[in-house]
């Protein structure tokens, strides 16, 4: 896009995005609900709850805490399986992944359920206008039917680099003045893990994404919208600002303080780290060194800040068009992350640091801001939540359960458990297996095993004496009382540990 003055390329890509789809807003206007609210809808790729609204002392994201502040914060909040796709098809469509047929980064979720409504096309059919800003389905499921205007980008951009080689001439051509010009982006092909570059924000996706957001609400401010805005950062490649990556200084960055693998654990419960062990500067094979882990270390936690200050450009907006007080704003992250932890990186594990993901709700009239919950919940629980917080009928078929009462009262009694699965093949016998998890709330307890076949392997956590799951005490005598009342919880799953209204 080199020559292209960034305001023509935000111009064209919103024209092509909201601005043909407004002519429709008045049929939207018409049907919308009188005294719904709007809902700006958060979900930031591969966010741990490791913020500062959650107790970090090193992870700066003052506007994820600023949202925090006026809403309810969920301690422990759980993605159905912890990887994009399933993860999101689980949350947008109210269903589990055993309903949804979605195990992998590629199975569209209408294959199983080709007529069921969305979270956003429900609103949709509402009368929402309802539109997006970069990554909420998993790349390449646009789900057209949910949006009322063309999604931005068509397709996912996130796993761009600066091409700092075209950068360097076109500072030579323009004798070092780069205003109006649209920086240089390159795609991810075996590339580096992270790179800093001193560029403005909206050089990449998602400060394109808030931009666009915030001419969206300007242009929407009259109407009952759902917009929903998907930053792609912390996701790897850890790509951000230099400014970001400034705000972490790399002698103050430290390795994971239980890198070790949790004793006794099967090995069907580890992973390689595929998708890391795909950059041009990680070792195809074997540990990582020190130095390297720092780098890292460093590239998530300045990408979470380059995600956090996106968000805040939104919320910004929100308040200066007074719009605060009439919409609803839900932050999620679609799983969580390991950063070294049990020696391993990244995610599509049953581990808590995978399995755990940050969620906040803010909405203008509940009675309790700035407050915390330990309740457990889940992800899919957020489209029932959402439907009743504005007021619309819950479709039959949903499988989570509304938060609503716990906006009212953080301390109240809720679920009974929460569950959480991911699929592997063992290796000797290439049988296919799929580990399923109740975390109740002291333990975590997994089962490996076909459907109805015994486990090929157990592992139980006890979070009370051990929180940071160094050691599976499943096969200890002591537990196995123990272990058969989880397996049971396991089995009469999610159905029976849901809460009472």
């Amino acid at each position: 896009m080199a020559g292209i003055s960034r305001r023509a390329f935000l111009s064209g890509a919103f024209a092509g995005g909201v601005g043909l789809a407004l002519a429709g807003v008045a049929a939207h206007r018409q049907h919308a609900q009188k005294n719904a609210f709007n809902v700006l809808f958060v979900a930031i790729d591969d966010l741990r709850p490791e913020l500062g609204c959650y107790g970090s002392p090193t992870v700066k994201s003052p506007h994820i805490d600023r949202l925090a502040s006026r809403g309810l914060l969920f301690e422990r909040a759980y993605s159905q399986q912890a990887v994009c796709n399933p993860s999101r098809a689980s949350l947008l469509t109210g269903r589990r992944p055993d309903t949804t047929k979605v195990y992998d980064l590629e199975t569209n979720f209408r294959t199983a359920l080709p007529g069921i409504a969305t979270l956003p096309q429900h609103f949709k059919s509402n009368g929402y206008f309802t539109q997006c800003f970069g990554k909420i389905f998993h790349d390449g499921i646009e789900d057209e039917a949910s949006w009322s205007a063309p999604k931005y980008p068509a397709r996912n951009a996130g796993m761009q680099y600066i091409d700092t080689a075209r950068l360097v001439e076109l500072k030579k051509e323009r004798g070092g003045d780069l205003t109006g010009v649209e920086i240089p982006t390159t795609t991810w092909k075996k590339r580096e893990s992270w790179q800093a570059v001193d560029v403005p924000d909206n050089s990449l996706q998602d400060g394109k994404c808030a931009e666009l957001a915030v001419e969206a609400l300007s242009k929407l401010k009259n109407d009952k919208f759902f917009l929903a805005l998907g930053f792609q950062k912390p996701h790897l490649p850890f790509v951000a600002p230099q400014k970001y990556f400034d705000l972490y200084p790399p002698e103050t960055i430290k390795p994971a303080d239980n890198p070790d693998v949790p004793k006794d654990s099967p090995p069907i419960a580890l992973h390689p780290w595929t998708e890391l062990r795909g950059y041009a500067d990680i070792p195809k094979t074997g540990p990582l060194g020190a130095d390297k882990q720092r780098e890292l270390i460093r590239g998530y936690y300045a990408s979470t800040s380059y995600a956090d200050a996106q968000l805040g450009r939104v919320l910004d907006e929100l308040d200066r068009l007074k719009l605060t007080d009439k919409t609803i704003v839900v932050l999620w992250g679609d799983h969580g992350f390991h950063l070294g932890e049990h020696n391993l990186w990244a995610k599509t594990s049953n581990f808590e640091l995978d399995a755990r993901a940050p969620f906040i709700l803010s909405s203008p009239d509940q009675k309790t801001k700035g407050a915390k919950t330990r309740a457990l919940v889940e992800l899919v629980d957020i489209y029932p939540s959402l439907c009743e917080l504005c007021g619309l009928p819950t479709p039959d078929g949903l499988e989570g359960t509304s938060v609503v009462p716990l906006l009212e009262d953080p301390e109240k009694k809720w679920k009974k458990a929460a569950f959480t699965q991911f699929p592997r093949t063992v290796p000797e016998s290439k049988q296919r297996v799929m580990g399923r998890t109740v975390r109740t709330d002291r333990y975590r307890y997994t089962e490996w095993a076909e459907d109805g076949k015994v486990p090929v392997a157990v592992e139980l956590y006890d979070h009370r004496r051990d929180p940071n799951e160094t050691a599976n005490i499943a096969y200890k005598a002591e537990n196995k009382k123990l272990v058969r009342e989880l397996s049971g919880i396991l089995r009469r799953n999610w159905q029976d540990a849901k809460p009472r209204r």
